[in-house]
This record gives C-alpha cells, structure tokens and sequence, in this order.
C-alpha cells in the first residue's frame, strides 16, 4: 500500500510545490493538501483537500483517522519579516503547531514527520562562512528562535520517545510558480518579477549581502530524499544543514542582465538588511551530502535563465 500523506500549510510556497511533487509520486488521492481556507484554487482542484488550522490539534487528528494518515509535513509558519511584526502570533503558531504533530506521532497516531527549520536558527556568533552543522546558534529573530526550540524538541521526541521526526533547515528558497511568503530572502524572488514588468527593481538589502540560496526544484528534491530514505541513514534528528549555493544580491542582477541588458537595480536596505546580517553566508551541508547523497542541481545563471522563462511564459 502506498504511504498516506498529510500536509498542513500546503498552500504556502513551499508547500504547494511539494504537494503536487509528492502526488506524482505517490499518487493524487495518497496525498491529502490542507490549509485555512480554499483561496489556492488550483492547489484545491488538484486533489483531496481539508480546511485545517495547525493550532487546532483536534482537527488535524481528525484528519489523520480520516485519511488513514502515515505521514505529515507540517509547512505551516509564519516566516522571518512577518514574524518580527507579530511575533507573539508567530511564536504561537510556529511552535504550537509542531507540539501538536510531535504528539500525534509520540501518541503513534502517524508514524513519520516532516518539519521545515531555516538557517534563521543562526546568529550574528555564529560562523558566517561555511557554517558548520553542529555550531553557536544565537538566532536574534522571533522565527529563528521557534526554529531553534523546535529543533531542540525534534530532538527530544526521537530520543525519548522514538518519534522518526526529519527536518531540513532551509536556506533562501527561490520560485517562479509562487510568491514570497514574507521572508528576508525574498528578494531573490521579486527581482525576477520586476525585471521582466519594469526593467529595474528597489532592493532592500544591500547589494553585497550574500545569503545561501536554493532553487526551488532542489529544495523539493531534498525534502523527498530526506523522507524516502531509510531511517537508519539520519544521523541528525534536530534538523540538517541544506545549501544549493550563496549569492549577493549584485550578483544576481548581473546574472539578470546576461538575459535582459538594460535591467537596473538600486539599492534601499530596510530592517531586512538587519535580520540578513545575522545569518550565515555560506552553509556546509556536507553532513546531508554524507548521510543520504544529498546534491543539487541549479547554480545562479541557470536559475535566472529559469525564472525567466517561466516568469515571462506566465
């Protein structure tokens, strides 16, 4: 029988790829999509969906015995510019919402959970250059600290009570198909939006603050790999290091110009640039490349040349 699959938040960027990545796996009706309400329509139309809210643990459970539930990727967060807003709305529904997936699995409701972390878990004390996995994590955003407890708790539920609990922490996630979802990294994203309607784009971080990076494919890559392999091949049950590679936003605006010349940016560096300068650089995963063969595929200009194409084909 194939795995059943729940997915809490999969309306958000990454959780839409991954839900229509996983159905194709395994199948439409193996992968239940779910969220707050039905505004995603082709995400709704696409496969079996429920309205479900992530701090309402009743629900979820009610869900699981529906749909005879094995697994669940919980996607639901609230990410790091709109966490410094609200960050007690943030803080509540980061970790809440894990508590009540952890419990699940602890009761042996499910048998198997995924949990997204970031590398907002690192600070200005941790090691901006190849930050390594096991490092200082002083994390100085609301985000970054429910990532960090999370992963503490990830930790606890696999030690004490057996829970298989996986989790990668990404990097800045890159994606023509949705739109940012109110993170520091989303530049990367509006840039390509606003290089092909207007030719120019205001950028609120400065041009050389270089953050880890990922295309989107490769980030969705990385989630199956992780959970399609064998248990005894995790080593690390807080949550693994994941890079595809690091850029500047100058360097992304001279990769852009390969492919339209008169593209210009400027740049207005906003609390973002803040929150950008207390993370990491460059990222070692050279841990998740050891334990399941981790690799990705996409560097910057082949991004680009991506983006565009999709963007413009939109």
């Amino acid at each position: 029988m194939s795995e059943k699959i729940l997915i809490i938040g999969a309306a958000g960027q990454i959780g839409s790829e991954l839900t229509y990545k996983l159905r194709s796996i395994h199948g439409a009706s193996n992968v239940i999509a779910s969220d707050l309400n039905y505004n995603n329509l082709e995400l709704v139309n696409s496969g079996t969906f429920e309205i479900i809210d992530a701090m309402d643990y009743a629900s979820i459970k009610i869900c699981c015995e529906k749909h005879n539930i094995d697994t669940i990727y919980l996607m639901a967060a609230i990410l790091s510019a709109t966490g410094e807003k609200f960050p007690m709305k943030a803080w509540d529904l980061n970790m809440e919402s894990l508590f009540h997936v952890l419990n699940l699995a602890k009761a042996k409701a499910i048998k198997k959970v995924f949990w997204p972390s970031s590398i907002a878990v690192f600070g200005p004390t941790t090691p901006k250059e190849n930050t390594p996995q096991h490092t200082t994590m002083e994390p100085t955003t609301v985000y970054g600290i429910t990532k960090q407890v999370g992963e503490r708790w990830c930790q606890y539920y696999h030690e004490k009570y057996d829970v298989d609990v996986r989790s990668l922490r990404y990097p800045g996630i890159i994606s023509w198909k949705t739109k940012p979802g109110g993170g520091t990294t989303d530049y990367a994203v509006e840039i390509y939006h606003e290089a092909l309607k207007h030719k120019n784009y205001e950028c609120f971080l400065s041009e050389h603050t270089a953050l880890p990076m990922m295309y989107m494919e490769d980030a969705i890559d990385a989630t199956v790999k992780l959970m399609s392999a064998d248990a005894d091949k995790i080593k690390i049950r807080s949550s693994y290091n994941l890079s595809g590679i690091s850029f500047t936003p100058k360097e992304v605006a001279e990769s852009i110009k390969k492919q339209i010349p008169e593209f210009e940016i400027t740049y207005n560096p906003d609390f973002r640039q803040h929150i950008a300068n207390s993370w990491p650089s460059s990222i070692d995963d050279s841990v998740a490349r050891q334990d399941w063969d981790w690799k990705h595929q996409f560097d910057l200009d082949q991004i680009t040349k991506d983006m565009l194409k999709n963007l413009s084909n939109k």
